[in-house]
């Protein structure tokens, strides 16, 4: 384990060019890090949609964007987005690089910027070819501080350069003025605050997305039991789902899939009573946000995955799963198998309905304090880590 002076580092570039929910566990990482070393400034390397979000919400003090869509072009593509970025990055002489994305080209990057100091994994997530290198000059554990939820994979720099974890678990909160521009939102669909549940029906594969008709009938259920309105979530890409879900429920819903960018999203998913969905970038958002999850999983394991930092529910089909998706599901990749198909409607509702009894705050103190009224992300997480 290494021991840095805090005075060490001026400039650290993390490198994470995942998907939104990987930002949001790994700002964890980036406030320990503003903790450990006053005043550093912390720049991120990520996908060109997640740019705003990170440096909006103050995670990064600058983040430059990495475009996977080039870096799966041409050859020449590749090479000229590559050649741009490591131009960018070593503009800045970083005192420090930590690459948690740990692909090809993020150690590539890590040792073309080539810091004093490189953090990366060992082992690294995959097993290195004979004409791949570790360009690290630190090396940390795949997990740190012998825990095995995915946050701690993004922790483990902390326990590589000897930092104290102070920050156990992501808290993001909106802005402001998206706050504001939510609760008018929220308004013009005569919604109170505190008074709704996200639902989010997307996932980056359809064999990860439960079935929309199950999404429709335990909205009908939750809704005649609750009272509460339902608002569906997601990004432009999702509207297939959400419209077969509007179509299928015959509880009135609002349907706000596309219409929100990330920033706004999280000032929603904070006013929301509970959030509802998929294992998914927009369930860890929530959790973030402050807001009650219940999360569906199949193959990936809740043990990893599952939302932290809040009072949840994890629901995962029995194991092994006796595959339902035909030539579509790729049974031991769990971004590619479809077992959240096997979900029953009444564990979910029957999840959704405990959590709300668990989490449950008076109407007034909602209404008059929407942002204050939330369980604390230190309550007890609540997550169910077994199978039904």
């Amino acid at each position: 384990m290494l021991q840095i002076a805090p005075t060490a580092f001026r400039s650290i570039l993390v490198l994470q060019t995942k998907f939104i929910g990987d930002i949001v566990l790994a700002s964890a990482l980036a406030n320990n890090l503003q903790l450990a070393y006053p005043g550093v400034r912390i720049v991120f390397l990520c996908e060109t949609h997640l740019a705003s979000f990170l440096t909006a919400q103050g995670i990064a003090a600058e983040a430059i964007s990495l475009s996977r869509a080039r870096m799966r072009g041409s050859p020449f593509e590749r090479g000229r987005e590559l050649f741009r970025v490591v131009r960018e990055l070593r503009r800045h002489r970083f005192d420090m690089t930590i690459d948690i994305t740990d692909s090809k080209t993020s150690r590539l990057i890590s040792g073309l910027v080539n810091a004093p100091v490189r953090v990366g994994y060992s082992p690294t997530e995959r097993p290195l070819r004979w004409h791949e290198r570790q360009p690290a000059t630190v090396r940390m554990k795949p997990f740190g501080f012998g825990k095995k939820h995915f946050l701690y994979r993004y922790l483990s720099p902390l326990e590589a350069l000897g930092v104290d974890l102070r920050v156990k678990a992501p808290a993001i909160r909106p802005l402001p003025f998206e706050t504001t521009r939510v609760l008018a939102l929220l308004a013009r669909h005569h919604i109170l605050p505190n008074a709704f549940v996200a639902v989010h029906a997307g996932a980056s594969f359809a064999g990860r997305r439960w079935q929309p008709e199950r999404f429709a009938e335990a909205i009908d259920r939750i809704a005649g039991e609750t009272g509460l309105r339902v608002v569906l979530v997601g990004g432009p890409d999702e509207n297939e789902a959400t419209d077969r879900i509007v179509a299928a429920a015959k509880t009135p819903v609002v349907n706000l899939a596309g219409a929100l960018r990330l920033e706004t999203l999280l000032a929603l998913l904070r006013q929301a009573r509970l959030f509802l969905g998929n294992e998914s970038g927009p369930m860890h958002m929530a959790a973030a946000a402050g807001t009650p999850v219940v999360g569906l999983f199949g193959l990936t394991n809740p043990v990893r995955w599952a939302p932290i930092g809040v009072p949840s529910i994890s629901l995962r089909p029995s194991m092994p799963c006796d595959c339902v998706g035909g030539d579509l599901c790729r049974r031991t990749d769990p971004s590619k198998a479809c077992c959240v198909w096997r979900l029953e409607v009444d564990p979910v509702v029957e999840a959704t309905l405990e959590l709300l009894a668990r989490t449950e705050i008076p109407l007034e103190a909602a209404v008059l304090h929407p942002r204050e009224s939330r369980p604390s992300a230190a309550s007890p997480l609540g997550a169910i880590p077994g199978e039904i």
